[in-house]
């Protein structure tokens, strides 16, 4: 799962290198915090949202076929 958010993110963002993620395992729930630059923080948001929602659909797509939870969280 991983690869895949750092994958959408390094694609949306002006400054990919600063792009990274990390993975938090509980008993059914897997946390992904995506952290990126300042700068690119609207980006990965988007308007009211949108692209956060987009990248949070696409992992729980993904997720589905393992039946685990899937949260992402964006961090400053």
């Amino acid at each position: 799962m991983t690869e895949l958010v750092l994958a959408m993110a390094r694609a949306l963002v002006d400054n990919p290198d600063a792009v990274s993620v990390k993975e938090k395992h509980e008993k059914t729930t897997i946390i992904i915090e995506l952290k990126v630059a300042p700068s690119d923080m609207g980006k990965v948001i988007g308007r009211q949202g949108r692209i956060a929602k987009a990248i949070r659909t696409v992992v729980k797509a993904a997720s589905n076929k393992d039946d685990m939870k899937v949260i992402v969280e964006i961090v400053e």
